[in-house]
């Protein structure tokens, strides 16, 4: 259940996100949040971080698919602690959130200015934070088998 509700809470919140971007703001158009720190600016990504990619759209649709399944996969299968579930909710709701952009516009709406990093969004964030939480999961799993 918790994997779900994650899925839902992230998956709202970066459509939400991105509705309010896409019918407030012209695509390029920045607006200050907090002066001298974060904008809010709205661009289209058609590749990966950094742009990576840009043009390779069946690689983003396959990928997206194999983590949402795998992930999916893996929760109903396995059990697992509380942190790794919420990890994995995480990424699959950012995915979610950044594959229907995909399908949508054959980008990704970005907007998340921090001036000093590529514009991103919240989907972005959740991949990351998860990512970096099922690393750690992973890593301590391990750990713990190597002690027993």
């Amino acid at each position: 259940m918790r994997f779900w509700l994650t899925v839902a809470i992230i998956l709202i919140f970066d459509q939400v996100s991105k509705y309010l971007i896409i019918t407030n703001m012209s695509l390029g158009q920045s607006i200050p949040v907090i002066s001298g720190i974060i904008n809010f600016t709205y661009i289209h990504n058609p590749g990966a971080a950094f742009g990576m990619l840009a043009g390779k759209s069946w690689v983003f649709y396959i990928s997206a698919i194999i983590v949402i399944s795998a992930l999916t996969f893996y929760y109903l299968k396995y059990s697992t602690p509380f942190y790794a579930v919420i990890a994995m909710g995480l990424i699959v709701g950012g995915s979610i959130g950044n594959f229907i952009d995909r399908i949508r516009f054959d980008s990704v709406v970005d907007f998340i200015d921090l001036g000093w990093w590529p514009i991103f969004n919240i989907a972005d964030i959740a991949i990351v934070v998860g990512g970096i939480v099922l690393i750690i999961y992973l890593f301590v799993e391990r750990s713990e088998e190597e002690w027993n």
